[in-house]
């Protein structure tokens, strides 16, 4: 990695001061109040997995010509699918203060919330599916959910993995590649295990070197945390990574063709509105807290995600 002796000090100042936090920082509540549709997606398509599950595969990205893709009104019209957003997935700490706690969710309240889903007949959709709806309106399953995964905590590895794959789900997980193999308090997945991941049908995906605020980049910055994180996991995974997830849940409007040339197809916030010209990177997710019941759960997503 080409960058000075300072930035990389300042840089490494900055992760540990995130690390000490829980990554806390790593999220903006934001607002909910863009125009959303029915999380049912009833017109997305039929099941082809019983009650629950994953939808099938959708096709690389690329391969879809350019004359295919929709327009942005035609993609913001559709109904949205809801996207679940998780950091650390442990039990909580007596050091972890009470807004920490927003973000770290209990191992059986997860598992609590996973249930629910399944019970509920909810497939997961993964990011390509995603993308196949929204410009094509390729069919998903009734009640579509994504979840995914930010920063790359080893829990995250260890503990909800294996939670999703009981229920036939899988997810995306967005790595800081910056933390990968790092051990300690709050360790990290390293790279045998992002592979592993990915292997199994999970979608990795890009969330910068450090967590920098896209909103702050410069310069060198679009390399190094943007392309540079994208090659060291296409590197690990050897397969390519499409999708990114800004750190806080933070963007602007001229971020936005920078990650699009930079070949991703699609990035994720979290509660903002979309941007109304590149929606494809605006795609909204709320954090599922840590100290919601599964029912809160489930009426925040259908509230955050349905007509308004």
């Amino acid at each position: 990695m080409r960058i000075s002796n300072t930035r990389l000090f300042a840089a490494v100042i900055g992760l540990s001061v995130l690390l000490a936090n829980g990554l806390t920082g790593c999220q903006s509540k934001g607002s909910t109040s863009d125009k959303t549709a029915s999380s049912d997606s009833s017109s997305a398509g039929k099941s082809t997995n019983g009650t629950a599950g994953t939808a099938a595969a959708a096709p690389d990205p690329s391969s879809i010509p350019a004359s295919k893709i929709a327009d942005a009104a035609t993609i913001l019209a559709r109904p949205q699918v809801p996207i679940l957003c998780y950091h650390q997935v442990r039990d909580w700490r007596a050091s972890d203060s009470k807004s920490a706690k927003d973000y770290i969710i209990p191992v059986a309240a997860f598992k609590e919330q996973m249930q629910m889903l399944a019970d509920s007949g909810y497939h997961t959709v993964l990011p390509d599916q995603l993308y196949a709806y929204l410009t094509t309106g390729a069919p998903l399953p009734p009640k579509p959910v994504m979840l995914t995964f930010d920063d790359g905590d080893l829990d995250q590895y260890e503990v909800a993995a294996p939670v999703l794959e009981k229920h036939g789900f899988k997810g995306a997980f967005f790595i800081m590649t910056v933390a990968i193999g790092r051990r300690g308090k709050q360790p990290y997945m390293d790279k045998t295990q992002i592979k592993d991941l990915a292997d199994r049908g999970h979608t990795i995906g890009a969330h910068t070197w450090d967590h920098h605020n896209v909103k702050k980049y410069q310069g060198e910055d679009w390399k190094i945390q943007l392309e540079e994180p994208k090659a060291k996991l296409e590197a690990i995974i050897g397969k390519p990574v499409r999708y990114f997830a800004y750190p806080f849940g933070l963007w602007n409007k001229p971020a936005l063709p920078e990650i699009q040339k930079r070949g991703y197809a699609a990035a994720f916030t979290l509660a903002d509105k979309r941007d109304d010209q590149m929606p494809l990177y605006t795609v909204r997710r709320i954090i599922a807290g840590g100290q919601w019941k599964a029912t809160t759960m489930y009426r925040n997503m259908v509230q955050s995600f349905d007509d308004k």
